[in-house]
């Protein structure tokens, strides 16, 4: 007796030895593949105990396992070898072959050594989901910069803000689910972790949870590689209000779409109240079963428009506000420079912040005395950045195309304003678009000074200033020049 205590005691240590060395492999893992590859690909393995005594790392797919061989086995290696004081050998398998070489039904979850994070884990086996029925601080897939205070309003988004603060504010006679879409980079993520925030603070006592589309599929893999299904769906359907961002990347996978929509329908039914984010309308989703794509379009959908000048030279400010207060900057960036910001990163807020963070990174305390050359000639490689090559003929077609005139019009003699604010909009492009010098542009509009092309391009930063019109029209054609 004494000696099979003496053997259970020592196979104990050695477990938690392992879960050790692999909750250590799995931190490093995280950190350098970083949160998305990770929770994708590494967070629903688990080290099982092999039938020969060894160990084994076990994936839930063989699409996992074929990921994790080309592109982190030799790490894991690297990094298992280095906390191993024994020296023992690790293998990779999906499930599938897990239970071949086992010869019998699905692993137990008494066989696992530890999972791939060792985190505590709530009821359901959903350690990948933010969970809280309190304090908000708790969720830590949550970001605190995201509130609503640092939300910055214009046209593009004010609707969307609005009713993202009165279903975070749990107002009676809500629309049910309320799904948010528009491009990437734009602030719907912003949204949704806002809302998460004020939710919990306005009703500490109610549960939220929020998670990203690919955590939802990976807690959900999880949940049935180890038989806990049932208590994955209790996590979900007991939510007050459940917030699933990009919503698009469940489509085409069955099992995890009916699984969404019948807790769709079950918190529904009960009165809770759910959010959706995605790249697109739910129309627009074929990708998605058509039961759970009505269901999505039922309610609210709202969309968030690309934003506009106004509005990304006040994300500018806020970001630069932020920046310097973190950086221990006081200066700030002359307007010239705020101004080539906000006009050349039209298509994505993430790449206009991007921008910023560079010339701050790089600059530091002096760039406060930054020149616009100087800050275009910090962010050159930003600038080149898989951008295609736009020609002063290209402009011509496109302005004359849209202004309703021939491309004869721009370059001939005629000076009324039918044609002359159009001539100037298409200099002024061409000065913030090609690479040409002002006598060159001058020259292809019909043999002009530079400047003319000086008065062109200084007329048109005065005008769309205060006229939005012409505002909107230029940026209608510098994306459709820039593709």
């Amino acid at each position: 007796m004494g000696q099979l205590m003496n053997k259970m005691s020592a196979m104990a240590t050695s477990d938690a030895s392992t879960g050790g060395i692999w909750t250590k492999a799995s931190h490093a893992l995280k950190s350098e593949l970083g949160d998305d590859a990770f929770g994708s690909w590494l967070a629903q393995a688990a080290l099982r105990s092999a039938s020969d005594g060894g160990l084994c790392l076990v994936t839930p797919t063989g699409l996992a396992r074929d990921w994790i061989r080309r592109n982190a086995w030799r790490r894991i290696g690297e990094l298992w070898a280095a906390h191993d004081p024994d020296g023992r050998v690790l293998s990779l398998k999906s499930r599938l072959e897990f239970e071949a070489d086992r010869g019998h039904a699905p692993c137990a979850l008494s066989d696992a050594v530890t999972p791939a994070l060792t985190a505590p884990m709530p009821p359901a086996a959903l350690a990948p989901v933010a969970a809280a029925t309190a304090k908000p601080g708790k969720i830590s897939a949550l970001q605190e910069r995201f509130s609503f205070d640092a939300f910055v309003i214009g046209p593009a988004n004010e609707f969307a803000h609005a009713v993202a603060r009165r279903v975070a504010s749990w107002t009676d006679g809500h629309f049910n689910p309320v799904v948010f879409h528009g491009p990437y980079g734009f602030g719907k993520t912003h949204l949704l972790n806002a809302m998460a925030w004020e939710a919990m603070s306005a009703a500490p006592g109610r549960k939220v949870l929020y998670l990203t589309a690919e955590r939802f599929l990976s807690s959900f893999v999880r949940a049935v590689m180890d038989r806990q299904t049932a208590a994955f769906k209790e996590e979900l359907r007991s939510a007050h209000l459940l917030l699933i961002d990009d919503v698009q990347f469940i489509g085409g996978k069955q099992s995890s779409q009916d699984e969404l929509f019948h807790t769709l329908a079950a918190l529904m039914e009960d009165g809770r109240r759910v959010v959706f984010s995605a790249d697109r309308p739910p129309s627009a989703l074929t990708e998605i079963d058509a039961r759970l794509r009505s269901h999505l379009s039922a309610g609210l959908v709202c969309g968030i428009e690309p934003a506009d000048r106004a509005l990304r030279l006040g994300i500018l400010e806020r970001k630069l506000k932020t920046l310097c207060r973190h950086q221990g900057v006081t200066a700030t960036l002359r307007p010239e420079i705020l101004a080539f910001l906000a006009d050349r990163f039209i298509d994505s807020v993430r790449e206009l912040e991007g921008a910023l963070n560079t010339l701050i990174a790089r600059a530091g305390p002096g760039v406060g005395a930054l020149t616009l050359d100087e800050a275009q000639s910090l962010l050159r490689p930003h600038l080149r950045g898989g951008e295609r090559r736009v020609t002063v003929d290209e402009i011509q077609k496109a302005a004359s195309e849209h202004f309703g005139l021939k491309q004869a019009d721009l370059i001939s003699e005629r000076r009324t304003r039918a044609v002359a604010r159009p001539r100037q909009a298409a200099m002024w492009l061409a000065k913030q678009l090609t690479t040409r010098s002002l006598p060159d542009i001058g020259r292809r509009f019909g043999g002009r000074d530079h400047t003319t092309v000086i008065h062109a391009v200084r007329r048109i930063d005065e005008l769309r200033a205060n006229d939005p019109q012409l505002a909107r029209d230029l940026e209608v054609l510098v994306r459709k020049l820039r593709g």
